[in-house]
């Protein structure tokens, strides 16, 4: 374990929105060095999808500092919560998961978030473990910890009970449900995003109800998504996959904003801070830094090689103007061809470069759309399409037509 607390607490203070209490939080680290003891640190991650993108890797990341600095890093896979539903920042009740896909996304989730922290002082827990031997005065029990006036100080909460939203009573259990988990634990320190400060403190009165020391609680910035200006979200489209192709991570990532950039390099890469001041220092190019941010990526997910391409072939593209390389078959089937042409909406929906009819019109329309190099500009217009037609959506989306 790292003996001196001024560079633990350099460290862990980076990217950080805020430690509370924090004296608190100083003492439990000064105590874990002079015991040797180390501290655990819990982190919670509801599989509500079957991917992670840079998002999640902002907590991830802390936790991977704290596993340096000689801590243990508990993970708690949400099984039970996810069927819930954080309701954090939200406007409305979330749609309810099974538990057969939350298990099959946490699997997928399980996969990718080993590519950030480390393998050893690590402890990955399924919240399943406790909250499924649960009866309902268990749960009563627990309910019972809270009172509805306490759960309408949450903003979210207020807000839509002011407008007239509805909130379902299973919303109001999963603060606590989260709170339980720490508990459960005997966490230390809990990570967290900057809107679950008020999960987090019900974690601390649960903790100190069951007859424990209270853990502190560390609260992280959300990342803003590509866009720039909403957080990063798949159902957006402005995320960056940790599992995308290392050519896509590449491409979205040089596509940043500028005014987005410091949050990215200190949230989501070990640069130094030095060296972060270097690349966004006056005078310093934007792209000079947005490449060696997009390669960083790259390499931390994919390997150097990978980076090295990624690099290669978008400089070929983009600078360059010419095609890449590498360009996918998309099976067409004859189906949808009528006299050797094809709706252009269903060729791009067959080709994979778009994810709905809604996406393909946004696309055509904002003259994103290509086939042969030629834009595409009707959204109802048929295009010829033979073996080898190239079909183009944005700056890097590419497929290469073949018959079935």
């Amino acid at each position: 374990m790292e003996k001196d607390i001024k560079k633990q607490l350099e460290m862990l203070r980076r990217g950080v929105v805020e430690i509370f209490p924090e004296d608190e939080f100083v003492a439990k680290l000064e105590n874990a060095i002079a015991r040797d003891r180390p501290l655990r640190v819990k982190c919670g991650f509801d599989p509500s999808a079957p991917d992670i993108h840079l998002g999640h890797t902002v907590q991830l990341r802390k936790l991977r500092q704290f596993q340096k600095l000689g801590h243990v890093a508990v993970i708690i896979f949400g099984d039970y919560t996810a069927m819930v539903g954080d309701p954090s920042g939200r406007s409305k009740t979330r749609p309810q998961l099974t538990h057969d896909q939350t298990m099959q996304n946490a699997q997928s989730y399980l996969d990718q978030v080993r590519k950030v922290v480390l393998s050893d002082r690590l402890e990955v827990i399924f919240n399943g473990d406790w909250f499924a031997n649960m009866d309902l005065a268990d749960v009563i029990r627990l309910a019972s910890k809270m009172t509805v006036a306490r759960m309408l100080e949450r903003d979210d909460f207020a807000l839509r009970f002011k407008e007239g939203s509805p909130i379902a009573i299973s919303e109001f259990l999963y603060p606590l449900m989260q709170g339980y988990d720490s508990v459960m634990v005997r966490a230390d320190v809990e990570l967290g995003a900057t809107e679950q400060k008020f999960n987090l403190i019900v974690g601390r009165n649960l903790q100190v109800d069951a007859g424990m020391q209270r853990q502190a609680c560390i609260t992280m910035p959300v990342l803003p998504g590509t866009d720039g200006v909403r957080r990063m979200g798949k159902s957006l489209g402005n995320y960056i996959g940790v599992d995308e192709d290392p050519k896509e991570v590449y491409g979205k990532a040089m596509s940043i904003p500028d005014g987005v950039m410091r949050q990215y390099f200190e949230l989501v890469t070990d640069f130094s801070i030095e060296e972060i001041e270097a690349f966004l220092a006056e005078g310093a190019h934007p792209r000079d830094a947005k490449a060696a941010l997009a390669c960083r990526l790259v390499q931390m997910y994919h390997g150097p090689d990978a980076a090295r391409s990624a690099a290669d072939e978008f400089d070929r593209v983009f600078r360059k103007g010419k095609m890449p390389e590498e360009i996918a078959d998309a099976i067409i089937g004859g189906s949808i061809i009528k006299d050797g042409t094809v709706a252009i909406i269903g060729l791009l929906r067959e080709a994979k470069l778009v994810s709905s009819n809604s996406e393909a019109r946004r696309m055509i329309q904002q003259g994103a759309v290509r086939v042969n190099g030629e834009k595409v500009e009707e959204i109802d217009a048929r295009v010829p399409v033979e073996n080898g037609t190239i079909v183009q959506v944005g700056k890097r989306k590419f497929a290469s037509v073949k018959l079935a």
